[in-house]
């Protein structure tokens, strides 16, 4: 995928992120959250290895999300928790993968259309 694209889409899930956020209350902007902030590491991962395949994409944003959130277990220093968070909370894993899975039949998708 183009780096351009990549960079596009990273902005289009942080606006989609801010949007739901600004439009809901409870658990919708927070799981939608948890998805999408897995689906921004996954276009992070495509911008940084324009070549890499969906699947591995997928890998590597849920594993590095889960190991932020296992990481919550621990002591996340105060400067890092806006962005890392503070508190464990096992649902996020589940959606952590809905976003990876999500990002890869996008990704899928494009790659399909475009040949």
């Amino acid at each position: 995928m183009p780096r351009p694209l990549s960079g596009l889409t990273i902005v289009a899930i942080v606006a989609c992120g801010l949007g739901i956020r600004a439009l809901w209350d409870g658990p919708v902007p927070k799981y939608a959250g948890d998805a999408l902030y897995t689906a921004m590491i996954y276009a992070v991962v495509v911008f940084a290895a324009p070549r890499v395949r969906p699947w591995v994409a997928a890998a590597v944003s849920a594993g590095l999300s889960w190991l932020i959130e296992f990481a919550q277990l621990g002591e996340i220093p105060e400067v890092l928790r806006p962005l890392l968070g503070s508190t464990f909370n096992p649902p996020d894993l589940l959606w952590y993968a809905v976003g990876a899975a999500a990002s890869c039949a996008a990704h899928l998708l494009w790659l399909r259309r475009r040949s």
